[in-house]
């Protein structure tokens, strides 16, 4: 069994959607009313192109090239901010990439007080950015805590020179300890580390010397993430993805989580690991999400507006996603949605399902049937397959917050809506009275991964797929020389 089908970051997916004709952003402003939304920038640059990155972003722009997109957001803030409600706060702000901080020290600090003066940021709001080693240093890293920022996500993914050399990252073990050790002292409010495994060299020794670098660090979060290599990056070209094994890659991952465990981290999800002062008890309370909004400045993140989202086409290529940064360079009217998709209310409830499944505690019976009017095992009788394999379980009100239960307790998450990193986005904690009693079995509680069930999320996640949805993927990958044979 192929354990490693695809992260559910999201749903539906970016090949999911499809060139829209009179949509404005206008009718769907409403959906960012009020407080609990999210708020994403996109800056696409890297300084090189990882060997197994697909995401919209290319290498080799210089400053020239950055100063006109910053330009472009400027006019795409002075239209949206004429939109937005007047009721409207972001209590989370994430600028993705790319690499961010490959942006000089003038370039963020235009970026950053360009966003807070046209977008009504919470005034505690919590604003996230990602890096990479090469890119940090010691002066960019004041600036950004001068500058509000609370959390700062650093992509290191091995501190083992060989690991780093066969997935063309451009900086040494060396570098990744500094940079490691620059940004965990510098007193962010959160501070994470992303790592990768499943190479084909990789040994399990290996990778616990890298999570015991790590962890000296004192890191509050850290990621594990396997390594896909999907189609048209250079790994693909150079005939890595066959060397891929599910098995080995599983290995690696049990060891990994279970190290992490044994050092005080809380698993949130099959990719998060949060250090045990930073949750409650032993695990995320039940907050629903996926009906507050985000909206996405600059090109190549996605917008949730309800029923709407929205997003440039999907382009992993360099000359697609360089013509689409030079088309959004030029642009002058930005309200206009030309791409992206409407869902139906059955898409709508599967990205509840989704989202939730994939973190702890679960899905709240009770939360379901108050949004939906239906218990979720009607709606999904897999969910009674999946009990039965031992994949999920059914929990009763007291496991709220108890996590992943079995010898190494653990929780679960959703991970990264890839609006570049936004885990922020869970929306507002959900309050247990209202009248409805949890006794477990058919009228409350929770349903949610077992240990096991954590471990293939890469693989239940995409069963939940819809017909249509699946069908428009496949569409996108035969049009784009691949096929993916889940879809």
């Amino acid at each position: 069994m192929n354990r490693y089908v695809q992260y559910m970051y999201s749903y539906p997916h970016k090949t999911a959607y499809r060139p829209l004709q009179n949509v404005s952003l206008i009718d769907y402003m409403e959906n960012l009313a009020g407080e609990g939304h999210s708020l994403y920038l996109h800056l696409p640059f890297c300084e090189s192109k990882c060997g197994y990155c697909n995401l919209f972003s290319v290498a080799g722009c210089g400053r020239d090239c950055i100063d006109a997109y910053l330009d472009a957001l400027v006019r795409q803030l002075e239209q949206y901010r004429e939109i937005l409600p007047k009721s409207t706060v972001f209590e989370n702000f994430t600028i993705g990439g790319g690499t961010p901080l490959l942006l000089d020290p003038g370039q963020l600090q235009r970026t950053l007080q360009t966003v807070r003066a046209y977008m009504p940021l919470r005034k505690d709001c919590d604003i996230i950015i990602e890096t990479a080693p090469k890119q940090t240093d010691g002066k960019k890293a004041r600036m950004l805590k001068e500058l509000g920022v609370t959390r700062v996500s650093m992509g290191i993914q091995s501190f083992q020179e060989e690991e780093l050399a066969w997935l063309g990252r451009q900086h040494d073990g060396r570098r990744a300890q500094a940079a490691a050790e620059l940004l965990t002292g510098m007193g962010f409010g959160c501070v994470n580390f992303d790592f990768i495994y499943g190479l084909p060299g990789q040994t399990p020794e290996s990778l616990l010397r890298s999570l015991e670098k790590a962890v000296s660090y004192l890191p509050d979060e850290l990621f594990l993430y396997p390594l896909y290599i999907k189609h048209g990056v250079r790994l693909e070209k150079d005939g890595k993805g066959a060397e891929l094994d599910s098995d080995h890659t599983y290995r690696l991952y049990r060891q990994g989580a279970a190290y992490l465990k044994g050092q005080g981290y809380v698993q949130i999800s099959m990719r998060r690991f949060v250090k045990r002062k930073n949750v409650h008890g032993t695990g995320r309370e039940f907050q629903e999400c996926g009906f507050t909004g985000a909206l996405s400045l600059g090109c190549g993140g996605r917008s949730y507006l309800g029923r709407l989202h929205a997003c440039t086409p999907y382009r992993t290529a360099r000359q697609g996603a360089l013509e689409e940064i030079q088309e959004f360079c030029r642009r002058e009217e930005f309200l206009s949605v030309t791409n992206g998709i409407l869902l139906s209310d059955e898409e709508i409830k599967r990205r509840y399902v989704i989202k939730h499944l994939l973190i702890g505690p679960g899905i709240s019976r009770a939360a379901y049937r108050r949004s939906f009017g239906a218990e979720v095992t009607e709606d999904f009788p897999i969910f009674r397959t999946w009990i039965q394999l031992g994949w999920l379980e059914e929990m009763g009100e007291e496991c709220l917050g108890c996590g992943v239960r079995g010898e190494n307790s653990s929780v679960r998450e959703s991970d990264r809506d890839r609006q570049g990193y936004n885990e922020q986005d869970w929306g507002s904690r959900v309050s247990m009275d209202g009248g409805e009693e949890y006794s477990g079995g058919n009228k409350g509680g929770y349903i949610g991964l077992t240990e096991e069930g954590l471990g293939l999320s890469d693989y239940l996640g995409p069963q939940l797929i819809s017909e249509e949805v699946r069908k428009r993927m496949l569409e996108w990958e035969r049009d784009n020389g691949q096929e993916n044979s889940f879809l």
